[in-house]
C-alpha cells in the first residue's frame, strides 16, 4: 500500500491530467451531434490503435521478474485497446449497413 501512496506521490501531475482527460472527453462526446458518429468511431478506432502499440511497448519494456504497476497497466491497455477497436469496427460496420441498398427478391 505504502509503494501505491509514493507513486502517486511522485506522478501525481500525470495522474491529473489523465483525470482532467477523462472528464473532457465525457464532456466533449455528450454534446457530439448523430451525424458525426461514424467520423469520431474512425478517430477513435485510431486512438485506440495507438493504446494497443504503446501496451504492446510498455510491456516490452517491463521486468516479469516482479509483477508490477507496468504490467498491469499494459495489459489492460492491449486488452481495453483491443476491445475498444473491435466495437468500433462491429458498430461502423452495422452503420454502414443501413445505408446499402436492399436487395429486390
Amino acid at each position: 500500500m505504502e509503494q501505491v501512496l509514493i507513486y502517486f506521490y511522485e506522478h501525481k501531475e500525470v495522474i491529473f491530467i489523465i483525470a482532467l482527460s477523462i472528464f473532457l472527453g465525457i464532456e466533449v462526446i455528450s454534446n457530439v451531434p448523430s451525424v458525426l458518429h461514424t467520423p469520431l468511431m474512425s478517430g477513435a478506432n485510431a486512438i485506440s490503435g495507438v493504446i494497443i502499440i504503446g501496451g504492446i511497448i510498455l510491456l516490452g519494456h517491463a521486468d516479469f521478474s516482479t509483477f508490477s504497476l507496468d504490467i498491469i497497466l499494459g495489459i489492460f491497455a492491449v486488452i481495453f485497446g483491443t476491445l475498444n477497436v473491435i466495437g468500433g469496427f462491429v458498430v461502423t460496420d452495422r452503420m454502414l449497413d443501413m445505408f446499402k441498398k436492399k436487395k429486390k427478391k
